[in-house]
């Protein structure tokens, strides 16, 4: 079998990587062996001293796969990575075009990065290597290593939406997208939605073409596009919840637990959230006392002026609430501004009748399959669900859906979740498990990298075909 090449921007580091895409890769790159390629920002006091560019990923022993990274300048990768892919990228495909900053210094780190990655890397590969690109930090990275003759098998994966064609308009360089994403064999996008949106980027163009088999040309290159909704560790999540120890009546006050988590990041809609539970308190005079909302939103980015204006705005928006609603022994948004550890996280799940994922937009969001998998399916929560999550696709029909931007129909929705008879709560909660765990992290895996070795093996024998001699195959040596 041949070896995985997994490029990401942040990499596993320690005896005991963690982290999301870890945990989604780790048996599959174990089952492989793997080699795992990430950027490490390089600090200004040991510039150059030790291992020049040129020499090409520094080695990273220990753990159960390889790990190699690409260093880079401090001030180019803050250009980079704080710069165009979260100032310009990550807006762009969350639908804040409003917060794009468009910098030309921005994208010419951007590039750098990924000329500078890729020319390491492409010293790194071995010939049967498979190459699996992950996230939007990393878009023009094939690009750059086919024009350093690289012709190995590459997939991408991007783990956040896909931005609309419209949106995609707002950048300096539209047409530069189209051009990066084509170099790939395959590109994974989480949703339907997500294909529709990108397969839209390209009909604007007038050098695409759409073929037979579903696949786009556009120039001189060929790419697959196909959802692959990504999962979780649904088994091993379910024992972890399962084996959390039961929470003490003083920790969770009032009888019945709302729970919402996530990083800290307006693609969450968290102040909306916040809005709505205040206007339920407001408008449901029972459940004061009877109902808590806690919200754990880990810090992020802190760097960014965007993240600090929410924080902000979630600390005032917990305070109004509290301040209208709460009494001595009642606080009814328990609002928490750092990490909490997974096991403690799952048994949160587990007593919480109701999961909050309702994001503005998101490429999947975990939380909602997690709280599923959490759940005691004898009496089960009730996950309430933004149709702009891409778990939407997969869990919408069972969880309640709601606009996040309509804070009396969230109201509403969390309302019915609350009073739901038992009966209705278990067929709704036995119908999204099925599908979590029979669509788990392994699958997603395993379901991407079979299509992108099949597609690799069809262009191998296409490219066969093309470099025949004008006469063909000989008829009496192909009989035979």
């Amino acid at each position: 079998m041949s070896r995985l090449v997994v490029v990401s921007n942040r990499m596993p580091l320690g005896d005991k990587p963690s982290g999301g895409l870890v945990v989604a890769l780790k048996d599959t790159m174990e089952e492989r062996g793997g080699l795992w390629v990430g950027i490490t920002r390089e600090e200004a006091s040991s510039a150059g001293a030790e291992m020049p560019r040129s020499q090409g990923l520094e080695n990273h022993p220990g753990g159960p796969f390889e790990r190699k990274s690409c260093s880079i300048e401090g001030s180019l990768y803050d250009d980079y990575y704080l710069g165009y892919a979260n100032s310009v990228l990550w807006p762009l495909c969350h639908g804040r075009t409003d917060l794009l900053d468009l910098r030309l210094s921005f994208r010419e780190a951007y590039l750098e990065v990924n000329r500078q990655l890729a020319d390491a890397l492409a010293r790194e590969l071995r010939p049967d290597d498979v190459v699996w690109v992950h996230d939007y930090h990393l878009f023009p990275l094939a690009d750059a290593l086919r024009r350093k003759g690289v012709f190995n098998p590459i997939g991408f994966f991007l783990h956040i939406p896909f931005p609309s064609s419209a949106n995609v308009g707002a950048l300096s360089n539209a047409g530069e997208l189209a051009e990066w994403l084509s170099s790939y064999d395959l590109v994974g996008l989480q949703t339907n939605r997500d294909v529709a949106s990108c397969l839209e980027v390209f009909r604007t163009l007038k050098e695409s073409e759409f073929l037979m088999d579903g696949s786009v040309r556009y120039r001189d290159r060929t790419v697959d596009l196909k959802s692959f909704p990504i999962g979780i560790e649904a088994s091993a999540f379910q024992k972890i919840a399962q084996n959390a120890e039961p929470l003490p009546r003083a920790e969770h006050g009032p009888r019945k637990l709302i729970i919402g988590a996530e990083r800290l990041d307006y693609s969450k809609g968290l102040p909306h959230r916040f809005k709505a539970f205040g206007y339920l308190l407001e408008t449901r005079e029972e459940l004061r006392g009877e109902v808590s909302f806690v919200q754990i939103a880990s810090p992020t980015r802190e760097n960014v002026q965007a993240y600090r204006e929410i924080r902000e705005e979630l600390e005032q928006l917990s305070g109004s609430v509290n301040g209208r609603f709460s009494d001595i022994n009642y606080t009814p948004i328990q609002y928490i501004n750092r990490m909490i550890d997974r096991n403690r996280l799952a048994g949160l799940y587990r007593y919480a009748q109701v999961g909050l994922v309702t994001p503005l937009a998101d490429g999947m969001n975990l939380v909602a399959k997690e709280y599923v998998a959490a759940q005691d399916p004898s009496d089960p929560g009730v996950l309430v669900l933004s149709n702009f999550a891409g778990a939407a696709e997969q869990l919408g029909d069972h969880a309640l859906t709601a606009n996040p931007y309509d804070a009396a129909q969230m109201a509403d929705c969390i309302s019915q979740a609350l009073s739901m008879e038992r009966a209705e709560r278990i067929e709704r909660h036995s119908a999204m498990l099925e599908n979590v765990l029979n669509e788990d992290v392994d699958w997603w895996a395993s379901s991407f990298l079979r299509h992108l070795e099949d597609k690799s093996m069809g262009t191998d024998f296409l490219s066969l075909l093309q470099n025949l001699p004008d006469d063909g195959i000989d008829a009496e040596k192909a009989d035979a």
